[in-house]
């Protein structure tokens, strides 16, 4: 696999070596994007950190660190603030900073959905430049079909380039939902949400798996509705590891640049946890298939418990 560093127009020529490095970083000069995505404490509150089935360690923030700065990732998404509070005891860890953020209290038949701006890039950058923390791109999400898609798409297409600007990866959340949506993994409105990533010149996107019976066949769509921004797969919630490396295995099979994954990750135990990002890593940044990464997950946890 090469490296397929491919450098936008919009970048300045004075910082086109920080965006490159970016780029090699956040791919391990794959081309390919391993996001462990820590950015559901206010999207979903509490519910996915604490509950039945769940590791009593992920009911701390801390938790989400641990993971990070144990595991062979591309990069950590989370809000600013919450990396201030612990960045400093956790300098190895490459992140993005997620730029909105909202709950899931108000429901689509209440209101159609809007993120708001938390933070700028400009506050980005003035943090990175005092924090001395590695921080490699910023992320944004939008939601087509939502009354509000307007605001949230002139918000999407200016932080990009201003990302871009300043030689970070930009990565876009982008999901169809919304009282005009009907079914939001459908896969060729998913193949037009990574159509409009490439409109707003995103370097990534992260879009739902399409939910139908030839989920791979119908996602190539979506690859190639994105041209030359990178898609990679929200993980969703928690399923067997067998299950969930193989299909994470079909979306690289089917064109996918990556996956961001979450709560696969982060509600198991910190051995666990490490563990499946080391098989999710053999996926993604190596190609490896399947069988092999299982075998990965497995032979760690047989460590793990010898060591005991």
């Amino acid at each position: 696999m090469k490296d397929r560093t491919s450098v936008p127009l919009d970048v300045p020529q004075d910082v086109k070596g920080t965006y490159i490095f970016n780029y090699q970083e956040i791919t391990r000069k794959s081309g390919r994007l391993m996001l462990f995505a820590g950015d559901q404490k206010i999207e979903h509150l509490n519910d996915d950190f604490y509950g039945e089935g769940i590791s009593d360690e992920d009911a701390n923030p801390e938790h989400l660190f641990k993971i990070a700065a144990q595991s062979p990732i591309g990069a950590f998404a989370a809000q600013l603030g919450l990396i201030a509070r612990y960045g400093d005891n956790y300098r190895n860890i490459p992140y993005v900073v997620k730029l909105n953020s909202k709950t899931n209290l108000i429901k689509t038949s209440q209101q159609d959905p809007y993120s708001a701006l938390l933070t700028s890039v400009q506050e980005v950058i003035h943090f990175k430049n005092i924090s001395d923390l590695k921080i490699l791109g910023v992320g944004y999400t939008l939601y087509l079909g939502s009354e509000y898609e307007h605001k949230m798409l002139r918000q999407a297409a200016h932080l990009v380039r201003q990302a871009h600007q300043n030689g970070l990866i930009a990565i876009l959340w982008i999901y169809p939902r919304g009282k005009a949506v009907t079914n939001e993994k459908d896969p060729h409105l998913i193949a037009g949400a990574t159509g409009v990533a490439s409109c707003l010149g995103a370097d990534f996107v992260k879009v739902n798996y399409p939910d139908t019976y030839h989920a791979k066949e119908d996602f190539k769509e979506a690859i190639k509705a994105a041209g030359r921004t990178g898609v990679i797969c929200a993980g969703g919630s928690s399923v067997d590891v067998d299950e969930f490396l193989k299909r994470i295995y079909d979306q690289i099979q089917a064109g996918a640049a990556g996956n961001a994954t979450g709560r696969n990750i982060h509600q198991k135990t910190l051995q666990d946890a490490v563990r499946l990002c080391k098989a999710i890593y053999a996926i993604t940044v190596e190609g490896r298939p399947p069988e092999e990464t299982l075998s990965i997950y497995k032979r760690n946890n047989y460590v793990s418990q010898v060591l005991q």
